[in-house]
Formats: C-alpha cells, sequence, structure tokens
C-alpha cells in the first residue's frame, strides 16, 4: 500500500514546486526595472486661480475692464447739491403792468437768443411810448427855431435874450426826449417793442425754459414774486458741496472733484471747485463751497443731491466698483483677468469705500483687466478661502 501512494505525492510535490516557480516569475515581471526612471512631481493647482473654457456659460455672467489709476479722494463721499449755474441763467421778469397776450413757449424747449417767449399788452408802456413821440417832436420844433434864431443874430435881427431864450428852451426839449428815451428803455431793457402798447419778451440767451410762471391773461406787473420765465444752459451747472471743518484746509480752487447719483449707477461726473465759503455754519460745522459741474448730456438736474469725492493733490489708485470687491473677513479681494478665461483672485488694500465704487491703494496697479462684475461667482468657484496670509 505504501508503494502505491508514492507515485501520488511525488506528483503534488512536484506540482507545488511548478506553480511557486510559476509566481516568482509574474513577480518578477510586474516588479520595476532598477534602471527606469522615476515620475516626475506633478505641480499643484494655483489656489487664487479660475480657468473657463471658452463658450463656458460662467463668462456669460462675468464682465471686466481696464482701469486706470486716479487720483485718491481725501475721504468718505461728501453730501452735495445740483444748482444753476447763475452766470449762465437769466430770469424774466416785467418792469411794467399788463396783461398776457400770448405765450409762445413751454417749460423745457430750448430756446434761441432773441426768439419770443411772450407778448404783452401794457397801457403804462403805451403812454411811454407817446410821451417819448411828443418829446421828440417838441424837440425838433424847438430846434428849428433854434436854427433860424441863429440866422437872424448874426446880422443882428434878434436880441440877445431872445436867442438865449431860444437855446434855453432847446436844451430842455432834448433833455425831455432823452428823459423818455430811457423810460422806455427801462420798461422794455431789450428793445423788443412790438406795435402801440405791446411788449415782446424774448429770450437773451441760447438754452431751456426751466420754469414759467406765466399763464394766459395773466395781470403782471413789476411786483411780482416770480419770474415770469427762467432761461438756463443746462449744459453748464454749479455744485454746492458742504465741506466739513477737517477738510476745509484741503479744499481749494482748482481742486478737482467727482460727483456720484443714484439716478445714474456706476457713472461718475467730474467737477472743479471754484471758491470756498467764508462763512461756517455753526449747526453742521461745514462751509460751503461751489464748483464747476459740466453736464454735456443733459443728464444731471438742478436741486438733484449727489455725493461729491473731493480728490487729493497727490497719490494716486484704482477706482473699482463694489460688484468687483470681494470681502473674507479682515481682507478684500478683486479678480484680475490675466487671459481671456484666466481670472487670478488677489487680495488688495482699500483706501475708501463709497456706496458705488471703493479705491484700492496698493495691490492692483492702473492698466489692469479687473472684474467688474461676477466677482462673487469667481469666489464661488475657488470654494473656501486659502489661508489669510498676513
Amino acid at each position: 500500500m505504501q508503494l502505491k501512494l508514492a507515485p501520488i505525492v511525488v506528483a503534488v510535490v512536484a506540482g507545488a514546486i511548478a506553480i511557486a516557480l510559476l509566481n516568482a516569475d509574474r513577480l518578477a515581471r510586474s516588479a520595476p526595472s532598477s534602471s527606469a526612471p522615476a515620475p516626475l512631481p506633478v505641480a499643484a493647482p494655483d489656489p487664487d486661480q479660475v480657468t473657463f473654457a471658452a463658450g463656458s456659460p460662467q463668462l456669460t455672467m462675468i464682465r471686466s475692464e481696464v482701469l486706470h489709476a486716479t487720483a485718491l479722494p481725501l475721504g468718505e463721499p461728501l453730501s452735495a447739491r445740483v444748482a444753476y449755474d447763475e452766470d449762465r441763467t437769466v430770469r424774466i421778469a416785467t418792469s411794467v403792468a399788463g396783461r398776457i397776450t400770448s405765450l409762445h413757449a413751454a417749460p423745457g424747449d430750448s430756446v434761441r437768443a432773441g426768439q419770443l417767449l411772450a407778448e404783452i399788452d401794457s397801457p403804462d408802456f403805451g403812454a411811454a411810448r407817446s410821451d417819448l413821440a411828443k418829446a421828440r417832436a417838441d424837440e425838433e420844433r424847438k430846434r428849428l427855431a433854434l436854427a433860424r434864431a441863429r440866422e437872424l443874430g448874426s446880422g443882428e435881427g434878434i436880441a440877445a435874450k431872445d436867442f438865449e431864450a431860444t437855446q434855453a428852451d432847446y436844451d430842455a426839449a432834448r433833455a425831455e426826449t432823452l428823459r423818455a428815451q430811457e423810460r422806455v428803455r427801462i420798461l422794455n431793457p431789450r428793445g423788443t417793442g412790438g406795435a402801440g402798447e405791446r411788449i415782446r419778451v424774448t429770450s437773451p440767451l441760447d438754452g431751456v425754459v426751466a420754469e414759467r410762471n406765466a399763464t394766459p391773461a395773466l395781470e403782471v406787473g413789476p411786483g411780482m414774486s416770480a419770474p415770469l420765465f427762467v432761461v438756463t444752459d443746462p449744459h453748464h451747472l454749479w455744485l454746492m458741496i458742504d465741506v466739513p471743518e477737517q477738510l476745509l484746509a484741503h479744499v481749494r480752487s482748482g481742486s478737482i472733484v467727482t460727483v456720484e447719483s443714484d439716478a445714474y449707477p456706476g457713472e461718475v461726473f467730474q467737477a472743479r471747485v471754484d471758491t470756498t465759503g467764508r462763512v461756517m455754519d455753526p449747526n453742521t460745522r461745514r462751509v460751503l463751497a461751489r464748483a464747476s459741474l459740466p453736464n454735456p448730456g443733459g443728464k444731471l438736474l438742478p436741486e438733484m443731491l449727489v455725493r461729491a469725492t473731493v480728490r487729493q493733490d497727490s497719490g494716486q489708485g484704482v477706482r473699482v466698483p463694489n460688484t468687483g470687491v470681494v470681502d473674507r473677513g479682515l481682507y478684500s479681494y478683486v479678480f484680475v483677468e490675466t487671459r481671456p478665461g484666466d481670472f487670478h483672485r488677489r487680495r488688495v488694500q482699500l483706501v475708501s469705500r463709497g456706496a458705488d465704487a471703493s479705491f484700492v491703494g496698493s495691490g492692483l496697479a492702473g492698466g489692469e483687466r479687473v472684474v467688474t462684475a461676477g466677482a462673487l461667482l469667481l469666489d464661488a468657484e475657488l470654494g473656501a478661502s486659502p489661508a489669510e496670509k498676513p
């Protein structure tokens, strides 16, 4: 029996040895060769970089633009009011009593210098013109009498006292004519009188009828509390700024002022300080400064309340809309578009923050393309904020 089992045991041992050799060969082939090069390390992605492929839907919600460096503000925006430029505004009244017979301009109409605004029927003006005509006729009659007296006097045909009396009569008539002319000029200073008793009211400058208090058949006179018309040039305005006491030493004639209005979010207008007041309001501790405000587009209107920021004489920063600034704790960030579709988050130092925009003092150079809308979307794409650096 032992002799019969011996071949079986030998066969089992041989199979086990063959399987072991086969496994050893497989392990040797799968093991890396000592002469093969080691794999290169993979660079970690930039935690502040966001990249979108061309045509990504996210790009439609992101807007960027090149922002240039500009003068830094003195401080927070100041309260200001837009007013008429009184050097380019006229308030047209009447110096005679009468009644409006016709109107030729409505509020908001554009008018040219010399254009007819209204006509007034005035008995006082008619009487003044009649007095002038009588004075001129009397002056002419006495001028002829003086001429005859001169002819007679040269041949001693008239007594000296009669010649002197004729000369005095002419001088008096001449003075009366001048008086009557002056009265007509005062009643109608622009010399636009119509026929008879009618006065033509015209615009003395090119502009817009800002106000009209005249109505058809209105009885008018020199004692009216409001002018008949207010005509102004809407392309030139004044900006009245309330300057606090602590900034008074830095606001001077020629200082540049940027103006923002709730009516036009994101749009900035520019003015220049003309004068500063010499009296301080004891209640608000502020001084009124006046600046010239060009308004070529006619967007700003008198009596608008706006925000005015006075710029420093030195130092520059970049003005970034608040929609492009991301706040994380104590730090502020903006996104710079390095190339189309690539955005890099950068920490910046804000000098001042306004209602619509903030000024970056460091961390951003003028001329860079900065994201002005969609910064929160980019920040969300980055996920959690990286460890803040001091």
